[in-house]
């Protein structure tokens, strides 16, 4: 429930934003609504990844190209106001454009001559920040399970850069590669350990930074994004929620600028394996079938990552619970994933932060505590029964009043703490969706 909550808050804000920038639109402020719309696009792009009923989804994605087109139109008018302002003329603008250009626009432009430089310029400063330059400090190891997917990346993205004399002649490393499976089983976690692991420059992108950002200029965006990982190669490039960017041709809905974007992807794509310079393109998606078809081609591997399995999920628990105190033991966590069957990777993060919440609610709730000792030696106090021999009478409340609110500490968390939690709790991947993976595994991918 807390996952569809979040969703359709950010569904009324996504609508609240639209509601704005119409106003701001009908009043002529064209750079005010521009950005609005876009920041309403933004939203409801992350909406679109819990929204799970398949027409709620269609119409949305209606709205969003409506939008988006709008978002287009106004940046072209806002261009044509530059280019007036500074004596130019914008190719990409009509006549009718030209003549509708907002009077109250503030008038800047760039220097003439250098245009096309700093349109170049803020490009790759915005794609600047798709570098990854910190570590994510996630190893292989701490991926659980995916054994097959973790070999076939560990042969797609550090075999060609440590041993560059394996590919010769024919042999040639892998140029993309896809990770698809159900909502939450770790895909952009696997990500994140190729990022840490390869000794390459890592791009991480989303549909939003490709869209929404730049307006009429996406496709020139994405080639940027391409030259810039050959510079700097060996590059990986990781888009998340391709689907979003690459559907399939043809869908109703499909604008002229989604068009735009996906040809440019196949070209550079289709440029990617024959580079001297190594860059891989690394994709995830929720919804494979949603590809376009010659997209799909583009990758040579397709790793279908399914949900986790029994040890995999055990491992899940031990890593999630990390160094928080608990009294589990091997067996206790063995118990939990044998108990969790059909939760992905997320719902087993949800399961896990409400389980710590556990010992916190008992010190709230408690009426009883008894004196501890702690590890350096403190005195400490912990909730407990009032049939426990030490126990004392006090609430959290009376122990703050009394200036002793710093010596509270919450107990351990215990396997009961999980067994309430997961008798609640409900897996959010439906099998018909699991059904749909296992069709596409079937027909075009292989097991992760």
């Amino acid at each position: 429930m807390g996952d569809l909550g979040g969703g359709i808050a950010i569904r009324e804000k996504a609508i609240a934003l639209v509601k704005e920038a119409v106003e701001r639109d009908k009043a002529s402020e064209y750079a005010a609504a521009f950005k609005l719309y876009t920041s309403a696009l933004d939203h409801f792009t992350v909406y679109l990844k819990y929204e799970k009923n398949p027409m709620m989804q269609q119409t949305i994605k209606t709205k969003f190209t409506e939008y988006l087109e709008r978002a287009e139109e106004l940046k072209k008018l806002m261009d044509a106001d530059d280019a007036a302002a500074d004596g130019r003329t914008n190719p990409n603008a009509s006549p009718e454009l030209i003549k509708a250009r907002p009077k109250d626009t503030k008038k800047g432009g760039v220097g003439k001559g250098g245009a096309e430089d700093d349109e170049m310029s803020k490009m790759r400063g915005a794609l600047g920040g798709a570098i990854v330059t910190e570590k994510p400090d996630v190893k292989w190891d701490d991926v659980a399970g995916l054994t097959s997917a973790k070999e076939a990346l560990k042969e797609a993205v550090i075999l060609p850069v440590k041993f560059p004399q394996f590919f010769t002649g024919k042999r040639k490393a892998w140029s993309g590669f896809l990770l698809y499976g159900p909502p939450g089983t770790g895909k952009s976690f696997l990500a994140k350990a190729v990022a840490t692991e390869a000794d390459s420059t890592f791009f991480s992108i989303s549909s939003s930074d490709l869209v929404s950002k730049w307006m009429g200029e996406s496709e020139k965006l994405v080639n940027q994004l391409f030259t810039m990982a050959r510079e700097k190669s060996p590059s990986i490039i990781f888009i998340d929620e391709i689907d979003a960017l690459c559907g399939a041709r043809g869908e109703g809905g499909e604008s002229e600028a989604s068009r735009r974007i996906k040809t440019e992807i196949l070209v550079q794509m289709q440029g990617v394996g024959n580079e001297a310079g190594r860059v891989l393109v690394l994709a995830a998606t929720n919804t494979p079938y949603q590809l376009d078809q010659a997209v799909r081609r583009r990758f040579d591997k397709r790793i279908y990552i399914p949900l986790p399995d029994a040890p995999a999920r055990a491992h899940m628990f031990r890593v999630h619970v990390g160094e928080t105190p608990h009294d589990l033991t091997d067996a206790d966590f063995q118990s939990l994933g044998a108990q969790s069957e059909g939760f992905s990777g997320s719902d087993i993060d949800h399961v896990v932060k409400d389980v710590l919440y556990e010992p916190v609610r008992k010190t709230q709730e408690a009426t009883h505590f008894k004196t501890t000792t702690g590890p350096d030696g403190d005195e400490r106090y912990v909730p407990c029964s009032p049939g426990d021999p030490d126990a004392w009478e006090r609430t959290l409340e009376q122990l703050a009043e009394d200036g002793l609110g710093e010596r509270v500490h919450p107990p351990p968390i215990s396997a009961n703490d999980f067994r309430k939690v997961l008798a609640r709790a409900r897996p959010t991947v439906a099998a018909g969706d699991l059904e749909e993976h296992e069709r596409f595994t079937r027909e075009f991918g292989e097991e992760g």
